[in-house]
């Protein structure tokens, strides 16, 4: 594997988000929301809110490895362990009092003024945010959004447009200031600036060799997830941008040797992703793109009709779709990022996430003709993930990818 030089640019980038977080939660420079991650952050940033991320938040808690430590303090509390780990970690992390941003002053997760959800993705994170409204007396509002959605329709962006304009008093009122048009296409520009430049990062990958993966993606869409509608996130992303065009006209790998190349369908399994990147370097495969990561790349933000478009990106989202427009999308980027095989993971916790479960990677198979494994595990939760049978599956699968490829060569060269 090689390390992308940008990850110390990344690493600045993030400590200054965290550390901003912690000021205003403990100084109180700036009122504090939380927001879920494709939640309505644009119009927060306008408002002059410094915005916490829970999922964000969770997520550290997978990569370290920590979150066993808090899930049974959530099940405690009768949040089954079938729910979002995100969610049970989240919440048992909170009942612990600990907190990964106490690498930055913080004990726990900066206290809130308000929680602001968008049901987009999934049920759980107005669930998640109610609890802790209950628990700290803070107001919650947010968008509720259909989902398993084919065609988006304009009464369907009418409806969340009207509810996100809903939201702009209540949230004038925490904030303690009006909602100025200024700042908010400014914070609506610096979305689709950092959108852009994302979806471009990753578009690199359809070069071969792939310049970053799935894996880098995942440590890498950092910014995009937690300073969207700030300029720091496309400052850093013109960083990472340069240095993957310059890997592609160098032709540098991020999996030396590469031979095989997979599209990941699903969530990351965070407490093992050092693991897998380095599982499948050793079978010289790229996991070169993923639904996962694309999932931030809201390119049609539009700052000239505000309202609208986020109502559009919200709902276009790859996670609120049926699965008719998620079959064409997929079979979009394996045609896009030419690749050999389809990696399904299924996310025990996570359904809204995982697309197993109703015959898709065999109608994926049937339709473009490519091979698909289908990889259980969490999110989250490790005791949904067993490393000997992943690596039995991933190395069979490889085996069938490279013998499959090897007889394509051979009728190629009669």
């Amino acid at each position: 594997m090689t390390e992308l030089a940008s990850t110390n640019a990344l690493r600045a980038t993030m400590d200054a988000y965290y550390r901003s977080l912690a000021d205003a939660a403990l100084r109180k420079t700036a009122p504090v929301a939380w927001c879920t991650s494709a939640g309505p952050v644009e119009l927060l940033r306008a408002l002059g809110f410094a915005v916490h991320f829970p999922e964000n938040h969770a997520a550290m808690m997978g990569a370290a490895r920590t979150a066993s430590r808090y899930l049974p303090l959530a099940h405690a509390q009768g949040y089954s362990q079938d729910i979002c780990s995100y969610l049970t970690s989240d919440i048992g992390a909170y009942l612990a009092g600990e907190s990964p941003l106490k690498a930055y002053g913080l004990e726990r997760a900066p206290a809130p003024d308000v929680l602001v959800f968008n049901t987009n993705q999934c049920r759980d994170v107005r669930d998640w945010f109610e609890w802790y409204g209950r628990e700290l007396h803070v107001p919650v509002v947010g968008v509720h959004s259909p989902r398993s959605i084919d065609d988006v329709t304009e009464s369907d962006i009418d409806s969340v447009t009207r509810q996100l304009e809903s939201l702009v008093a209540p949230l004038e009122q925490v904030a303690g200031t009006r909602l100025d048009d200024a700042r908010l296409m400014a914070a609506m520009r610096a979305s689709r600036d950092a959108a852009r430049l994302w979806g471009t990062c990753l578009g690199t990958a359809s070069a071969r060799p792939a310049p970053l993966t799935f894996f880098d993606g995942s440590i890498h869409m950092g910014p995009a997830v937690v300073l969207r509608g700030s300029d720091d996130a496309p400052a850093y992303y013109r960083t990472l941008l340069a240095e993957l065009e310059q890997r592609v006209e160098n032709r540098v790998a991020a999996v030396p040797g590469e031979t095989l190349r997979l599209y990941w369908d699903g969530m990351p399994v965070w407490g093992r992703l050092r693991a897998l990147s380095t599982m499948f370097a050793e079978f010289h495969t790229a996991v070169v793109a993923s639904t996962y990561c694309n999932s931030w790349a809201f390119a049609d933000l539009d700052p000239a009709e505000p309202w609208r478009s986020v109502a559009r990106a919200s709902l276009e989202l790859f996670i609120a779709r049926s699965e008719a427009p998620k079959e064409r999308y997929i079979a979009r980027m394996v045609k896009f990022y030419d690749v050999d095989g389809v990696i399904f993971h299924d996310c025990r916790t996570c359904p809204n996430n995982s697309n197993t479960r109703y015959g898709m990677p065999g109608r994926i198979t049937e339709r473009l003709g490519i091979p698909t494994l289908v990889l259980d595990g969490d999110v989250n939760d490790l005791r949904c993930f067993s490393d000997e049978q992943a690596r039995t599956n991933i190395e069979g699968f490889v085996e069938q990818l490279t013998d499959a490829r090897g007889a394509t060569s051979a009728r190629g060269s009669r």
